[in-house]
């Protein structure tokens, strides 16, 4: 049981560093669009 325990709650701390990953880039992402919609409509 206690092993489960020790699986499980290092999954959960895999997973959630992982979605704060994942909403990072999606923010990275979303500001490298805007910069090179910026950089079309002055063109």
């Amino acid at each position: 049981m206690k092993t489960f325990t020790v699986l499980f709650v290092l999954t959960a701390v895999f997973y959630l560093t992982a979605c704060n990953t994942m909403a990072g880039f999606g923010r990275d992402m979303q500001k490298s669009g805007e910069a090179i919609e910026r950089s079309a409509e002055r063109h």
